[in-house]
């Protein structure tokens, strides 16, 4: 009896593994009988990536720009319209191709059929998609002409959009030409954004209570116009050229111990406003480019001599704007001016009329970088004209206004999509 007992629990125990054995083995199958069909997997190519089922998916021609190529390319390529996919043998346009530069990862979906065949045509990719706190924002790889002004129709190009460049802080996207998907409603104000700052903030320009993109209700000087500073000596003839700055010290060419006049009316402006309740909002740690170096070949002085500054000789004479500025230079503040660099790749030109881009007003307002400085001719700076950008000695009040720009933090939640009727608005403001 006994020996028959401990038979059974043997045939038991054997029965109990094998079933356990078979279970394991049936899951080892169906999951590579499902991976087999699964519409989505990873495997290298190359130096690029496809993401396809292998037993599924034949790559059976690839051409750049009409070449036949053997490897995906490498750099900002993007897949044409001739791009398609064949399932058994008949062209499929349900099945969806897509290629991402920034990882140069290629999809198929959906993935379902077995025995789908693609032809994939890569082309010289003209734009690419960025994220940002505005959301998805779609950015033109190609670079301007600055010695043309741009708009629509009737400028020198017609270079319209988003376009990047660097700063201190890594890639900037700046708006370029007669956009109509850069209007942010803000604090009780329209503002128009210039940029996407490097590292992530949003740097707007003020518009006033309305949409309006001309008269004196784009300015915040209620018809008044303010010198830059008037500190002159008006008997001898001569002011120093370190009035220039928003910020300055007597004998320094990058100092910032005194606020200048018109800084002070801002700043004033910027409390009655209102917009200081909005101050956890804005990030006033980005900073304004007061940009005081002087241009090759000539030394800074307070009174001595006659020099230009640096953006003279990037605008002027190599019209090749810059949003790179010296640390020392850099003004912390909540609310600061627009820069000649910034109103360039804008659109606008030394001098050359654009009535046609986003920063025309038919107002006269000032920026914040210095031009020049000429004993007996006082010092000048940028200012936006009625209808281009020019210079104006910073002591003379007429005819020149006001128009703020602020900084958006990186981290505030917006809403919209830029346009008049749906601007970007930033959640909880």
């Amino acid at each position: 009896m006994k020996i028959e007992t401990l038979k059974r629990s043997h045939i038991k125990r054997n029965i109990i593994i094998g079933v356990v054995v078979v279970a394991i083995i049936s899951a080892i199958i169906l999951n590579f009988t499902r991976a087999k069909y699964r519409s989505v997997a990873t495997t290298p190519l190359i130096h690029s990536t496809i993401n396809y089922s292998a037993a599924d998916l034949n790559i059976v021609a690839m051409t750049v720009d009409g070449e036949e190529v053997d490897t995906i390319p490498t750099g900002n390529y993007e897949l044409s319209e001739e791009s398609y996919c064949e399932v058994n043998g008949t062209r499929d346009d349900s099945v969806e191709l897509s290629y991402d530069i920034e990882s140069q990862m290629l999809t198929v979906t959906p993935m379902t059929t077995k025995g789908t065949k693609c032809y994939l045509d890569f082309k010289t990719a003209t734009t690419k998609n960025v994220e940002t706190v505005l959301g998805t924002i779609k950015v033109n790889l190609d670079t301007p002409n600055f010695s043309k002004t741009s708009c629509s129709s009737g400028c020198g190009e017609a270079t319209v959009g988003i376009y990047e460049t660097t700063d201190n802080d890594g890639i900037s996207y700046y708006w370029r030409g007669d956009v109509d998907n850069n209007w942010v409603q803000f604090g009780g104000y329209y503002w128009r954004i210039v940029r996407v700052n490097g590292d992530g903030s949003v740097r707007l320009i003020y518009n006033g209570t309305s949409t309006a993109t001309t008269g004196s209700g784009i300015l915040i000087n209620n018809g008044e116009s303010y010198a830059f500073n008037g500190n002159y000596d008006q008997y001898e003839y001569y002011e120093k050229s370190e009035y220039v700055g928003l910020k300055y010290t007597l004998g320094q060419q990058h100092g910032q111990s005194t606020d200048s006049p018109i800084l002070d009316v801002l700043q004033s402006w910027y409390i009655s406003s209102g917009l200081s309740g909005y101050s956890q909002y804005i990030d006033s740690s980005v900073g304004f480019c007061s940009d005081r170096n002087v241009a090759s070949g000539y030394d800074w002085s307070s009174t001595g001599n006659e020099f230009y500054y640096a953006a003279y000789e990037r605008l002027v004479s190599a019209k090749n704007p810059s949003l790179a500025c010296d640390s020392s230079d850099i003004i912390q503040e909540p609310a600061g001016f627009i820069t000649a660099d910034e109103a360039s790749y804008a659109g606008a030109v030394y001098k050359v009329n654009n009535t046609s881009y986003y920063l025309y007003t038919d107002q006269y307002y000032w920026t914040m970088t210095p031009f020049e400085f000429s004993i007996g001719r006082y010092s000048y700076n940028f200012i936006m004209n009625s209808t281009y950008f020019s210079e104006w000695a910073i002591f003379i009040e007429t005819p020149c206004g006001i128009r703020p720009v602020i900084n958006l933090s990186s981290d505030v939640q917006i809403t919209g999509n830029g346009t008049v009727d749906s601007p970007y608005q930033v959640v909880g403001a």
